[in-house]
C-alpha cells in the first residue's frame, strides 16, 4: 500500500493534520511542512508553487518515499498538482481539497497587493487570526479555531508574503487535462475561500475523477467532519 502524502495550505502545518490519525491505522501517512510555515517556519518559504512542489519532491526522496498517493489542501492543493505535472509517475491517487486551478480567484474580496500591505500592516499574529476564522463554518467559535490559528501564528511575515506571491504567479488550468491519476475533488459546502465554480472545473477538467461534498462545514472539512472526512479518504484510497 502506498503512503499518502498530506500537502497543508497557507499559513498551516503538519500539525492540523491531528485529527486524521485513523488513517495511519491502515497506512503510513507522511505529513510535510512546507518551508516557511508550521514546524518548518524557520525556513526561507518559496515564492512560487512550482518552487515548494520541487521543495516536497526531494524532501520525499530524502525520506525514500518514492511512489505515494498525495492529498493537498487549499494553496497546498495548487501544490500538489504542480508535483503531479513535475513527477506523474510517483503519485498513484492523488485527492484535491478545498482548492481550485488558479491561484488568484475571480473576483477576490481584494488584490494580492493588497492583501500583502495589509498583513504587513496588521502583523502576522493577527493575520492568522483573521484567515483561521474564515475556514471554520462557526469562525471563532469553532472548536477547532484555536488550535488552527496557533498553527498559523507561527508563519513570519517574510513567509507571509512569500506564499502571497507564490499564488499570485500560479495557474494550473492548463494542465488539468494531463492529470492521469485517479483524482478524488473534495469540497466543502459553505467554503468560503474556493467557490464552487472552482471546484466544479477541477472535477469536470480532470479526467479520471470523482467528486465528495461535504455538508455542515467550510475550508476546514478535516478538523470540522474529521470522521466523514477520514472515511471518504480511506474509502478512496482503498479502492472503494
Amino acid at each position: 500500500m502506498n503512503p499518502l502524502v498530506m500537502v497543508h495550505g497557507f499559513m498551516g502545518g503538519s500539525d492540523q493534520w491531528d485529527q486524521q490519525s485513523e488513517l495511519r491505522k491502515k497506512r503510513e501517512v507522511v505529513c510535510v511542512d512546507l518551508p516557511g510555515f508550521g514546524r518548518n517556519a524557520h525556513m526561507s518559504a518559496r515564492d512560487s508553487i512550482s518552487g515548494f512542489a520541487t521543495w516536497v519532491l526531494e524532501e520525499l526522496e530524502r525520506q525514500s518515499v518514492q511512489k505515494f498517493d498525495l492529498l493537498g489542501h487549499s494553496m497546498g492543493g495548487m501544490v500538489v498538482q504542480d508535483m503531479v505535472r513535475q513527477a506523474p509517475k510517483r503519485v498513484d491517487r492523488l485527492i484535491l481539497y478545498g482548492t481550485g486551478p488558479v491561484g488568484v480567484l475571480p473576483g477576490r474580496f481584494e488584490s494580492i497587493e493588497t492583501s500583502i500591505k495589509r498583513a504587513a500592516h496588521d502583523g502576522a499574529a493577527a493575520t492568522a487570526r483573521r484567515i483561521s476564522a474564515t475556514w471554520f463554518l462557526e469562525q471563532e467559535k469553532a472548536s477547532g479555531y484555536a488550535a488552527c490559528a496557533t498553527i498559523a501564528k507561527q508563519s513570519t511575515p517574510a513567509s507571509i508574503e512569500a506564499g502571497l506571491r507564490a499564488m499570485q504567479g500560479w495557474s494550473g488550468e492548463a494542465h488539468l487535462k494531463d492529470i492521469s491519476s485517479k483524482t478524488l475533488v473534495v469540497w466543502g459546502a459553505h467554503d468560503r475561500t474556493y467557490p464552487w465554480s472552482q471546484t466544479e472545473r477541477l472535477w469536470r477538467s480532470i479526467p479520471n475523477s470523482d467528486l465528495a461534498v461535504i455538508p455542515n462545514c467550510a475550508h476546514a472539512a478535516h478538523a470540522e467532519r474529521p470522521k466523514l472526512f477520514n472515511l471518504l479518504v480511506d474509502e478512496f484510497l482503498s479502492g472503494s
